[in-house]
């Protein structure tokens, strides 16, 4: 299946230094006029080794209340096992497009497996400035190899060694997010799918751009996820939508970025925040992500966690299966 590549865009827009208009978004959303640049708070960072355990979990709650977002430091996945990742994942989008088209997304697939730039519909027809790639690596039952690239050979044993790593780093975040809310250490965990919860690998790719200031690589959203543990590269194109500012994150060598997703907004009652986010692009560089997105089965049904709702506390959110949210969410219709 043909892709028409934002890769394969970027490149031909060199010779004119100019991109094509469905690219360009509305004054409103644009990065040179929306992006704030006075002094501004820091995205918490935490450094995930602190042996205090009540000062991990009250700072972490404590992100997650009033940003929704946050890097985590000593996070214990080695360095080398993040740079094979991101080295497997950035020659693939390296190959040339008729090796990267064999991994397409089907026509008319339900998964957003694959390879492609498509997502959520936009009802103006703008388009963003990125190409991307997903497959899921746990559990291994849900785990399609068909969308996993061949080239480079050493790709799969990349990407199953860091989900090992990753899965612990969500153990542990979930332990922190329940304890921080008063509940028993796995409750969200549980409330999330336990150990049926799917892991969601995306490489995003942000070919340089002649005209960055005008487009986004990723408009403005909040993740399906529960949560989601990101990997970025060194070109930063991160911004957080921060009392009603857009703010840079920072990039911190060796960090992951972890996000609040619905999924755990709605699981907590609200009392953790799903974060509005979206990524801008470089005039010289590519930028790089590999987000893994932590999310329920699709049967599974999400809603407040039992203990969490009473009388003061009525329950904010219906209790939905996790493919009718999904679904919900991508055609742009009401919860």
């Amino acid at each position: 299946m043909e892709v028409q590549s934002v890769q394969a865009i970027a490149f031909s827009s060199l010779t004119t230094n100019t991109i094509p208009a469905e690219f360009i978004r509305p004054e409103k959303e644009q990065p040179a006029l929306t992006t704030f640049h006075g002094p501004a708070p820091e995205i918490p960072t935490v450094d995930l080794s602190d042996p205090d355990q009540e000062n991990l979990v009250r700072l972490i709650a404590n992100a997650s209340k009033e940003w929704g977002i946050f890097q985590v430091v000593n996070h214990g996945i080695p360095s080398d096992v993040v740079s094979n990742l991101q080295a497997v994942g950035k020659h693939f989008f390296e190959l040339p497009q008729e090796e990267k088209e064999a991994y397409a997304k089907p026509c008319g697939a339900q998964s957003v497996e694959g390879y492609g730039n498509k997502l959520q519909k936009d009802p103006d027809g703008k388009k963003a400035w990125v190409d991307h790639l997903f497959h899921r690596i746990w559990p291994s039952s849900v785990v399609n190899y068909r969308f996993w690239p061949k080239n480079p050979p050493s790709y799969r044993e990349a990407n199953e060694v860091y989900a090992n790593y990753v899965r612990e780093v969500a153990d542990k975040l979930f332990t922190c997010l329940s304890l921080g809310l008063g509940l028993r250490g796995d409750a969200l965990k549980e409330a999330g799918g336990g150990e049926q919860m799917e892991f969601l690998m995306k490489i995003n790719y942000y070919p340089p751009c002649p005209q960055p200031d005008l487009t986004l690589g990723v408009v403005a959203h909040t993740d399906f996820s529960t949560l989601t543990l990101l990997v970025p590269n060194e070109v930063p194109g991160l911004q957080v939508l921060k009392d009603d500012r857009w703010i840079d994150a920072k990039y911190i060598p060796n960090a992951l970025i972890v996000h609040i997703g619905d999924q755990i907004e709605i699981m907590s009652n609200g009392e953790y925040r799903s974060v509005l986010h979206r990524s801008t692009v470089n005039k010289e560089k590519a930028r790089m992500s590999w987000p893994v997105f932590l999310e329920p089965p699709a049967e599974f049904v999400v809603g407040p966690v039992p203990q969490l709702v009473n009388e003061e506390n009525p329950p904010k959110y219906k209790p939905k299966k996790f493919k009718d949210y999904a679904y919900c969410k991508l055609n742009k219709l009401p919860q």
